[in-house]
């Protein structure tokens, strides 16, 4: 018997559906509502504000406001991404609250510094804040809570909470750089001796953070006194933070440390509320941001997976993998060359790069035998009803860079900047909003900004300077770094199938498509499909630091069995093994026969869900 159980999963493994594997958290079920996020205290606040009757905006703004307040690798100063559907319209809502790069922001000043990219770390890695215009547009726009109400949770820990290990042990570790900044020091090394940081389970307080966000509540409460509507008393307080006395000591104490950004910055930025782009997957429609992230990397691949028989492969066999590696590096050559900031000049292919006939076109190149480690980006022009690609010229130089004789501490800097920042947010509620954030910028270690108590985001570093990489995301001042940030969502028979997030950098629309594929076409329930193994590539530019590329490294969970290792070997892939390739993944899964909701949170991180 124990010989036949060993076999049986060991097939599940190569071949079948895990659904009847045991998952290492519950599904999450509920009928009123949803709360999904990376720290459990964070989805106690969105729980809240459910509570008291709000709807999965107030809710998700709720959560980002605490993941914020809590340092969940990022922080008040990055940048808020979402896809919003709306149940009274049907449609699915973009929101753009990504920060542009500054005034002086030139290639010519970061390459006089001796820079191949703009920094990793610091006020010159720091394009301007997005994350609270993000939420309060969020708010304005699709809420119905007061901000006093939905930033409640997140001033009372700014008077302190009791901060968790993950973020105590990041603080310490980063206490080096922490020094550099003033007042990044006094908030964070809170001790003297060998140990600096808090300790886990110890009061973190931000008393600063609290009187920026006190003075964003009274913003809303004098508006309302003046008669305003609840809308404009929340423009109100974004009026204050992106052009009053939060703004004024914002740049002071940006500047007073060597950043860049200016009144004039903050106050011409914008959010962006934005009609997503979409493919179709079989019977289900996937919603993206556009290319001023990642997004539609997945689209491109799933447009290319469409074409092959993936179910017959079987999950995490080599053929599947096999299948899975190549179509990303056609995605990912593609994102690493024609994605960046849409409002800004030249116009990105996008029609062409979402083109099925392109996806054909790409996928018949690929080698059924070998991995390829010079995977070029594609000519989408012809399909964009265009003949002629006016970068020719730069793709014909265009070539992956292998990274040779990496030491160990370069090692550890290229996978800590693979997986850089991000949290995940995930809301849903019987009205039928739905919402996919995933928030980044500012995480540990963070230059702050001034007595505002706000992290400086490090989002300047996905920027190229020689346009030869990039034509589209080449550093201008008032534009968007393309960016790793991906929410994701979709629906079935125009209704919502499934909305999932994921952290992690470069591996999350790779983490997005797995998962995806694991409903769609190995069966698997929402929560079985956010732990199952996953595979990881590294064969595409990073999008922080230097921007390496390991072209054939492929990460497999431990548990994939000996003859995939070795199949996989032969195809030319270098191989490292983890215990968790699972993301960390959230989601909501719509069960439309019986109108309630499964929730998905990752065993891979500390993130959390709670349900009604």
């Amino acid at each position: 018997m124990k010989k036949l159980a060993i076999i049986f999963v060991l097939f599940t493994l190569g071949t079948g559906s895990l659904s009847a594997q045991r998952t290492q958290k519950p599904v999450l079920h509920a009928k009123n509502w949803l709360a999904i996020t990376g720290k459990p205290l964070a989805a106690t606040s969105g729980a809240m504000m459910f509570q008291q009757g709000g709807n999965a905006v107030d809710a998700a703004c709720a959560m980002l406001a605490t993941t914020c307040t809590m340092w969940d690798v990022l922080s008040w100063g990055g940048e808020t991404q979402a896809l919003i559907y709306n149940p009274n319209t049907g449609e699915v809502i973009g929101i753009n609250a990504l920060g542009v790069a500054p005034t002086g922001a030139t290639p010519k000043f970061y390459t006089e510094q001796g820079m191949e990219f703009p920094p990793a770390y610091g006020p010159l890695a720091a394009v301007t804040p997005g994350t609270p215009g993000g939420l309060l547009t969020m708010l304005a726009e699709y809420g119905t809570m007061s901000l006093s109400q939905v930033l409640a949770p997140a001033v009372q820990m700014a008077a302190g909470y009791p901060i968790e290990e993950q973020t105590a042990s990041r603080i310490e570790s980063e206490k080096d750089r922490i020094r550099e900044w003033p007042y990044s020091k006094a908030i964070f090394l809170v001790h003297e001796g060998e140990r600096e940081a808090p300790m886990a389970g110890e009061m973190f307080v931000q008393a600063d953070l609290k009187a920026t966000l006190e003075k964003l509540i009274a913003a809303e409460s004098k508006a309302l006194k003046m008669g305003k509507s609840r809308k404009e008393a929340i423009y109100a307080a974004y009026q204050r933070f992106y052009r009053g006395d939060i703004a004024k000591e914002f740049v002071r104490g940006t500047k007073e440390q060597g950043g860049l950004i200016t009144m004039k910055d903050l106050d011409q930025w914008q959010v962006h509320i934005e009609k997503p782009v979409k493919t179709t997957y079989k019977d289900y429609e996937v919603y993206k941001l556009t290319t001023w992230v990642q997004g539609p990397v997945m689209l491109q691949a799933l447009n290319m997976l469409e074409q092959l028989d993936v179910k017959s492969m079987g999950y995490n066999t080599a053929p599947y993998i096999h299948a899975l590696y190549q179509v990303m590096n056609l995605a990912f050559a593609d994102r690493d060359f024609y994605y960046g900031d849409p409002y800004f000049p030249p116009e990105e292919p996008v029609d062409g790069l979402l083109s099925k006939d392109y996806a054909k076109q790409r996928l018949e190149t690929i080698n059924w035998e070998k991995n390829d480690p010079d995977v070029k980006p594609g000519d989408p022009y012809p399909f964009q009803g265009k003949e002629k690609n006016p970068y020719l010229e730069y793709l014909d130089e265009w070539s992956n860079k292998v990274s040779e004789h990496i030491t160990s501490e370069e090692e550890r800097s290229y996978q800590e900047a693979f997986f850089a920042g991000t949290t995940s947010i995930q809301a849903a509620d019987a009205e039928g909003w739905v919402v996919s954030v995933t928030p980044s910028g500012g995480w540990v270690p963070a230059a702050v900004a001034g007595k505002t108590g706000v992290g400086l985001s490090q989002r300047m570093q996905s920027f190229v300077l020689d346009p030869t990489e990039n034509p589209f995301n080449v550093l201008e001042p008032g534009k968007r770094p393309r960016a790793t940030l991906t929410p994701s969502m979709a629906l079935k028979d125009g209704k919502p199938y499934v909305s999932f997030a994921v952290q992690g950098g470069d591996a999350q629309d790779q983490n997005s498509i797995q998962f995806f594929l694991n409903m769609v076409e190995f069966d698997m329930n929402v929560q079985e499909a956010v732990e199952a193994a996953n595979i990881l590539s590294y064969q595409m530019r990073n999008s922080f630091g230097k921007h390496e590329i390991k072209p054939g490294n492929l990460t497999l969970n431990e548990a994939v069995p000996p003859w995939v290792r070795l199949k996989l070997k032969g195809m030319g892939y270098k191989l490292t093994f983890s215990p968790r390739t699972s993301g960390p993944l959230n989601a909501i899964y719509f069960d439309s026969a019986h109108g309630t909701m499964w929730g998905g949170s990752s065993n891979d991180g500390e993130d959390y869900g709670i349900g009604w």
